[in-house]
Protein backbone atom coordinates (compact mmCIF):
# COMPACT_ATOMS: atom_id res chain seq x y z
CA UNK A 1 0.00 0.00 0.00
CA UNK A 2 1.13 3.37 -0.63
CA UNK A 3 1.17 4.80 2.91
CA UNK A 4 1.69 8.42 5.07
CA UNK A 5 3.00 9.08 8.00
CA UNK A 6 1.59 12.49 8.74
CA UNK A 7 2.97 12.20 12.76
CA UNK A 8 5.57 10.43 14.22
CA UNK A 9 5.63 7.01 15.40
CA UNK A 10 7.77 4.62 16.77
CA UNK A 11 11.06 4.26 14.51
CA UNK A 12 10.96 1.03 14.19
CA UNK A 13 7.54 0.25 13.02
CA UNK A 14 8.41 2.55 10.09
CA UNK A 15 11.29 0.45 9.57
CA UNK A 16 8.71 -2.46 9.38
CA UNK A 17 6.41 -0.62 6.95
CA UNK A 18 8.89 0.02 4.63
CA UNK A 19 9.47 -3.35 4.02
CA UNK A 20 6.21 -4.17 2.89
CA UNK A 21 4.76 -0.85 1.51
CA UNK A 22 5.60 2.34 -0.14
CA UNK A 23 5.58 5.10 2.71
CA UNK A 24 6.05 8.64 2.94
CA UNK A 25 7.06 10.51 5.78
CA UNK A 26 6.02 13.97 6.16
CA UNK A 27 6.68 14.41 9.55
CA UNK A 28 8.35 16.75 11.45
CA UNK A 29 7.31 19.67 9.27
CA UNK A 30 3.95 18.39 8.27
CA UNK A 31 1.75 21.37 7.10
CA UNK A 32 -1.37 21.43 6.28
CA UNK A 33 -0.04 22.71 2.53
CA UNK A 34 2.39 19.59 2.36
CA UNK A 35 0.53 17.17 3.79
CA UNK A 36 -2.22 18.11 0.34
CA UNK A 37 0.66 17.73 -2.20
CA UNK A 38 1.79 14.71 -0.29
CA UNK A 39 -1.46 12.26 0.48
CA UNK A 40 -2.70 12.53 -3.37
CA UNK A 41 -1.35 8.68 -4.15
CA UNK A 42 -2.01 7.37 -0.72
CA UNK A 43 -4.25 4.50 0.15
CA UNK A 44 -3.32 4.77 3.85
CA UNK A 45 -2.75 7.79 6.38
CA UNK A 46 -1.50 7.59 9.77
CA UNK A 47 -1.69 10.20 12.12
CA UNK A 48 -1.72 11.62 15.92
CA UNK A 49 -3.13 14.32 17.81
CA UNK A 50 -1.89 17.83 15.84
CA UNK A 51 -2.60 16.50 12.50
CA UNK A 52 -6.14 17.91 11.00
CA UNK A 53 -7.78 15.39 8.89
CA UNK A 54 -10.12 17.15 7.52
CA UNK A 55 -12.97 16.64 4.23
CA UNK A 56 -10.54 19.32 2.32
CA UNK A 57 -7.44 16.88 2.93
CA UNK A 58 -9.16 13.71 2.32
CA UNK A 59 -10.74 15.12 -0.77
CA UNK A 60 -7.51 15.14 -2.14
CA UNK A 61 -7.11 11.39 -1.93
CA UNK A 62 -8.82 9.53 -4.01
CA UNK A 63 -7.55 6.35 -3.48
CA UNK A 64 -7.65 7.04 0.53
CA UNK A 65 -8.87 3.83 2.11
CA UNK A 66 -7.92 3.42 5.84
CA UNK A 67 -7.03 5.84 8.02
CA UNK A 68 -5.41 4.92 11.53
CA UNK A 69 -5.66 7.38 14.45
CA UNK A 70 -2.38 6.33 16.70
CA UNK A 71 -3.94 6.82 19.91
CA UNK A 72 -7.70 7.45 20.78
CA UNK A 73 -9.22 11.33 19.99
CA UNK A 74 -11.10 12.31 17.13
CA UNK A 75 -11.43 15.88 17.57
CA UNK A 76 -9.07 16.24 14.93
CA UNK A 77 -11.17 14.48 12.01
CA UNK A 78 -13.92 15.13 10.08
CA UNK A 79 -15.58 11.58 10.81
CA UNK A 80 -19.00 12.65 8.71
CA UNK A 81 -16.78 13.24 5.88
CA UNK A 82 -14.41 9.86 6.04
CA UNK A 83 -18.11 8.04 6.85
CA UNK A 84 -19.60 9.00 3.60
CA UNK A 85 -16.48 8.28 1.64
CA UNK A 86 -16.63 4.80 3.05
CA UNK A 87 -12.59 5.14 4.23
CA UNK A 88 -11.82 2.32 7.45
CA UNK A 89 -10.73 4.23 10.47
CA UNK A 90 -9.02 1.99 13.28
CA UNK A 91 -7.83 3.89 16.27
CA UNK A 92 -5.38 2.39 18.89
CA UNK A 93 -6.55 3.76 22.62
CA UNK A 94 -5.57 1.52 25.02
CA UNK A 95 -1.68 1.93 24.61
CA UNK A 96 -1.96 5.51 25.03
CA UNK A 97 -4.99 5.22 27.67
CA UNK A 98 -2.42 3.73 30.44
CA UNK A 99 0.84 5.95 29.59
CA UNK A 100 -1.91 8.75 30.52
CA UNK A 101 -3.79 7.32 33.05
CA UNK A 102 -0.66 6.75 34.48
CA UNK A 103 0.67 10.52 34.28
CA UNK A 104 -2.32 11.67 35.93
CA UNK A 105 -1.54 9.92 38.73
CA UNK A 106 2.48 11.47 38.48
CA UNK A 107 0.68 14.82 38.61
CA UNK A 108 -1.66 14.43 41.37
CA UNK A 109 1.62 13.07 43.66
CA UNK A 110 3.53 16.32 42.11
CA UNK A 111 0.64 18.63 43.06
CA UNK A 112 -0.05 16.93 46.70
CA UNK A 113 3.81 16.70 47.78
CA UNK A 114 5.00 19.85 46.24
CA UNK A 115 7.30 18.43 44.48
CA UNK A 116 8.58 20.92 41.43
CA UNK A 117 8.36 23.57 44.35
CA UNK A 118 11.09 21.89 46.74
CA UNK A 119 12.83 20.76 43.44
CA UNK A 120 13.45 24.48 42.73
CA UNK A 121 13.74 25.24 46.39
CA UNK A 122 16.76 22.90 46.27
CA UNK A 123 17.98 23.90 42.69
CA UNK A 124 18.56 27.65 44.50
CA UNK A 125 20.25 26.82 47.37
CA UNK A 126 17.94 26.50 50.18
CA UNK A 127 16.72 23.37 52.62
CA UNK A 128 13.18 24.22 53.36
CA UNK A 129 12.13 20.45 54.92
CA UNK A 130 9.41 22.39 57.08
CA UNK A 131 8.03 24.05 54.20
CA UNK A 132 6.59 21.62 51.87
CA UNK A 133 4.25 19.11 53.83
CA UNK A 134 1.61 17.84 51.74
CA UNK A 135 -1.02 15.46 51.47
CA UNK A 136 -1.58 12.19 50.95
CA UNK A 137 -4.03 10.02 48.31
CA UNK A 138 -5.05 7.45 50.22
CA UNK A 139 -8.93 8.28 51.45
CA UNK A 140 -9.36 11.26 49.16
CA UNK A 141 -12.18 11.57 46.48
CA UNK A 142 -10.95 11.30 43.11
CA UNK A 143 -13.47 12.53 40.28
CA UNK A 144 -13.27 11.29 37.15
CA UNK A 145 -15.22 13.28 34.23
CA UNK A 146 -15.46 10.56 31.67
CA UNK A 147 -14.46 6.90 32.16
CA UNK A 148 -14.00 6.03 28.59
CA UNK A 149 -10.56 4.74 27.76
CA UNK A 150 -8.14 6.80 29.47
CA UNK A 151 -11.00 7.36 32.79
CA UNK A 152 -11.51 4.12 33.44
CA UNK A 153 -7.81 3.62 33.99
CA UNK A 154 -7.68 6.55 35.81
CA UNK A 155 -10.36 5.56 37.88
CA UNK A 156 -9.55 2.07 38.51
CA UNK A 157 -5.69 3.18 39.51
CA UNK A 158 -7.82 5.36 42.15
CA UNK A 159 -9.53 2.47 43.74
CA UNK A 160 -5.78 0.53 43.77
CA UNK A 161 -4.86 3.67 45.62
CA UNK A 162 -7.26 3.58 48.54
CA UNK A 163 -9.08 6.49 47.13
CA UNK A 164 -12.85 7.18 46.67
CA UNK A 165 -13.43 6.92 43.02
CA UNK A 166 -16.17 8.75 41.87
CA UNK A 167 -17.30 9.53 38.08
CA UNK A 168 -19.79 10.28 35.54
CA UNK A 169 -20.25 9.46 31.78
CA UNK A 170 -22.27 11.38 29.01
CA UNK A 171 -25.09 8.47 28.34
CA UNK A 172 -25.39 7.07 31.67
CA UNK A 173 -27.05 3.58 31.76
CA UNK A 174 -27.82 0.99 35.02
CA UNK A 175 -25.53 -1.40 33.06
CA UNK A 176 -22.76 0.78 33.21
CA UNK A 177 -23.40 2.18 36.58
CA UNK A 178 -23.53 -1.82 37.98
CA UNK A 179 -20.47 -3.09 36.14
CA UNK A 180 -18.56 0.68 37.56
CA UNK A 181 -19.79 -0.36 40.40
CA UNK A 182 -18.61 -3.99 40.93
CA UNK A 183 -14.99 -2.15 40.60
CA UNK A 184 -15.21 0.35 43.36
CA UNK A 185 -16.12 3.16 41.53
CA UNK A 186 -19.39 4.92 42.20
CA UNK A 187 -21.06 7.09 39.21
CA UNK A 188 -22.97 10.54 39.99
CA UNK A 189 -23.63 13.55 37.80
CA UNK A 190 -21.28 15.91 36.61
CA UNK A 191 -22.27 18.31 39.34
CA UNK A 192 -21.89 16.07 42.11
CA UNK A 193 -18.67 15.25 41.09
CA UNK A 194 -17.15 18.36 40.90
CA UNK A 195 -18.52 19.41 43.90
CA UNK A 196 -17.01 16.20 46.30
CA UNK A 197 -13.78 15.50 44.01
CA UNK A 198 -10.50 16.21 45.69
CA UNK A 199 -8.74 15.88 42.80
CA UNK A 200 -10.87 16.05 39.64
CA UNK A 201 -9.09 13.99 36.25
CA UNK A 202 -10.59 15.55 32.96
CA UNK A 203 -11.03 12.56 30.39
CA UNK A 204 -13.40 13.95 27.79
CA UNK A 205 -12.99 14.64 24.13
CA UNK A 206 -13.43 17.71 22.92
CA UNK A 207 -17.07 18.57 21.76
CA UNK A 208 -19.27 21.42 21.06
CA UNK A 209 -21.04 20.55 24.51
CA UNK A 210 -17.61 19.80 26.13
CA UNK A 211 -16.10 23.09 25.10
CA UNK A 212 -15.25 25.67 28.64
CA UNK A 213 -17.22 22.56 30.79
CA UNK A 214 -14.77 23.74 33.30
CA UNK A 215 -16.06 27.67 33.37
CA UNK A 216 -16.20 29.85 36.15
CA UNK A 217 -18.67 28.99 37.00
CA UNK A 218 -18.37 24.68 37.44
CA UNK A 219 -14.81 25.60 38.69
CA UNK A 220 -16.54 27.83 41.63
CA UNK A 221 -18.48 24.53 42.36
CA UNK A 222 -15.37 22.73 42.75
CA UNK A 223 -14.45 21.83 46.47
CA UNK A 224 -12.22 24.39 47.95
CA UNK A 225 -8.54 23.55 48.41
CA UNK A 226 -9.21 20.77 45.32
CA UNK A 227 -6.48 20.23 42.68
CA UNK A 228 -7.35 20.26 38.67
CA UNK A 229 -6.26 17.75 35.94
CA UNK A 230 -6.57 17.83 32.41
CA UNK A 231 -5.17 15.68 29.81
CA UNK A 232 -7.79 15.47 28.04
CA UNK A 233 -8.02 18.58 25.40
CA UNK A 234 -7.37 22.53 25.52
CA UNK A 235 -10.48 24.29 25.39
CA UNK A 236 -12.37 22.46 27.94
CA UNK A 237 -11.25 24.25 30.98
CA UNK A 238 -11.57 27.91 31.30
CA UNK A 239 -7.64 28.90 31.37
CA UNK A 240 -8.77 32.69 32.55
CA UNK A 241 -11.02 31.29 35.16
CA UNK A 242 -8.50 29.17 36.31
CA UNK A 243 -6.41 31.04 36.95
CA UNK A 244 -8.69 33.59 39.27
CA UNK A 245 -9.45 30.45 41.29
CA UNK A 246 -6.28 29.56 41.59
CA UNK A 247 -5.47 32.90 43.10
CA UNK A 248 -8.08 33.43 44.92
CA UNK A 249 -8.11 32.59 48.94
CA UNK A 250 -10.50 29.53 48.98
CA UNK A 251 -10.45 28.51 45.55
CA UNK A 252 -8.29 25.86 43.94
CA UNK A 253 -5.20 24.37 45.56
CA UNK A 254 -3.11 23.34 42.40
CA UNK A 255 -3.88 22.12 38.86
CA UNK A 256 -1.79 20.20 36.09
CA UNK A 257 -2.03 20.71 32.50
CA UNK A 258 -1.18 19.07 29.51
CA UNK A 259 -3.38 20.68 27.44
CA UNK A 260 -4.09 23.93 26.38
CA UNK A 261 -6.34 26.22 24.79
CA UNK A 262 -3.00 27.35 22.66
CA UNK A 263 -0.77 24.87 21.75
CA UNK A 264 3.12 25.30 19.57
CA UNK A 265 6.11 26.33 20.24
CA UNK A 266 6.16 30.07 21.41
CA UNK A 267 2.51 30.01 23.19
CA UNK A 268 2.71 31.06 26.80
CA UNK A 269 -0.32 29.36 29.20
CA UNK A 270 -1.66 32.08 31.48
CA UNK A 271 -1.20 29.97 34.17
CA UNK A 272 2.64 29.63 33.29
CA UNK A 273 3.62 32.55 36.48
CA UNK A 274 1.96 30.16 39.12
CA UNK A 275 3.99 28.17 41.53
CA UNK A 276 0.69 26.12 42.17
CA UNK A 277 0.61 24.82 38.66
CA UNK A 278 2.42 21.74 36.98
CA UNK A 279 2.28 22.55 32.78
CA UNK A 280 3.37 20.03 30.04
CA UNK A 281 3.57 19.93 26.63
CA UNK A 282 0.87 17.39 25.32
CA UNK A 283 3.24 14.75 26.49
CA UNK A 284 0.80 12.57 28.05
CA UNK A 285 1.07 9.34 25.88
CA UNK A 286 4.24 10.10 25.07
CA UNK A 287 5.81 6.93 27.01
CA UNK A 288 8.04 4.85 24.88
CA UNK A 289 6.62 1.84 26.28
CA UNK A 290 2.93 2.80 24.65
CA UNK A 291 4.36 4.39 21.64
CA UNK A 292 6.02 1.22 20.76
CA UNK A 293 3.26 -0.93 21.43
CA UNK A 294 1.39 1.63 18.82
CA UNK A 295 3.63 1.66 16.43
CA UNK A 296 3.76 -2.19 16.47
CA UNK A 297 -0.05 -2.40 16.01
CA UNK A 298 0.02 0.63 13.36
CA UNK A 299 2.08 -2.13 11.24
CA UNK A 300 -0.10 -5.00 12.15
CA UNK A 301 -3.21 -3.31 10.96
CA UNK A 302 -1.86 -1.83 7.94
CA UNK A 303 -0.76 -5.30 7.47
CA UNK A 304 -3.93 -6.99 7.85
CA UNK A 305 -5.90 -4.37 5.33
CA UNK A 306 -3.13 -4.59 2.32
CA UNK A 307 -3.58 -8.67 2.61
CA UNK A 308 -7.09 -9.13 3.81
CA UNK A 309 -9.62 -6.14 2.87
CA UNK A 310 -12.94 -6.11 2.64
CA UNK A 311 -13.34 -9.66 4.34
CA UNK A 312 -14.22 -11.15 8.12
CA UNK A 313 -10.39 -11.51 8.20
CA UNK A 314 -9.96 -7.95 8.30
CA UNK A 315 -12.54 -7.09 10.81
CA UNK A 316 -11.03 -10.42 13.04
CA UNK A 317 -7.64 -8.83 12.69
CA UNK A 318 -8.75 -5.26 13.75
CA UNK A 319 -10.49 -6.67 17.06
CA UNK A 320 -8.05 -8.51 17.79
CA UNK A 321 -5.07 -5.44 17.57
CA UNK A 322 -6.75 -2.32 18.14
CA UNK A 323 -8.97 -3.18 21.61
CA UNK A 324 -11.58 0.00 21.69
CA UNK A 325 -11.58 0.28 17.59
CA UNK A 326 -14.09 2.75 15.43
CA UNK A 327 -15.61 1.72 12.01
CA UNK A 328 -16.68 4.57 10.51
CA UNK A 329 -18.19 2.45 7.90
CA UNK A 330 -20.69 1.15 9.97
CA UNK A 331 -22.33 1.52 13.50
CA UNK A 332 -19.72 0.06 15.14
CA UNK A 333 -18.37 2.06 18.28
CA UNK A 334 -16.35 0.16 20.87
CA UNK A 335 -14.42 3.40 21.60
Amino acid sequence: MNVLIASSIDGEAIERLEQEHQVIRAFPNSSEESLHALIRDCEALVFRSGIRVSADLMGCAPRLKLLVRAGSGMDNLDVEYARKRGVQLVRIPQPSARAVAEMAFAFMLALSRRLLEADRSMRNGRWEKHEFSGYLLRDKTLGVVGIGNTGSCVAQMGVAWGMRVIGCVQHPSREREEGFCEKGIQMLEFDQVIANADYLSIHVPLKDNTRRLLDADALSRMKPGAYLINLARGGIVDEQALYESLTHNGGLRGAALDVHEHEGQGCMSPLAMLNNVILTPHIGAMAIDAQREIGQKVVEIIDAFANAHGSDAWQGKVAEVAQGYTRIQGEVNRG
